[in-house]
């Protein structure tokens, strides 16, 4: 493995989902040899459909030690908890 080359975080629509899935990270020389590689490594066994990657470098993400702050905004906007509705008797586990 040559640390020298970027490294890709690769994500995995199986056949049973309709979502891609985190499966881990390579290092490529470029977005292609990484989809490659990603192909190799992690769909051996035919279990997916398509093969997201990037490059870690471009991901942001929130800090969680502000989580309070960051997501507590969004409580104070019933309309987004839909606990007013009245639900049939048939619809189940909503």
């Amino acid at each position: 493995m040559n640390k020298n080359l970027p490294l890709f975080e690769i994500f995995i629509r199986s056949k049973n989902g309709l979502h891609h899935k985190h499966v881990g990270s390579l290092h490529a020389s470029d977005p292609q040899n990484a989809i490659m590689n990603a192909r190799d490594v992690y769909t051996r066994r035919q279990e997916g459909v398509s093969i997201w990657v990037i490059e870690s470098k471009d991901i942001t993400a929130s800090n969680p030690e502000d989580s309070d702050a960051f997501y507590a905004p969004a409580e104070d906007k019933v309309y987004r908890h839909p606990t007013f509705y009245d639900l049939p008797d048939e619809v189940k586990h909503m």
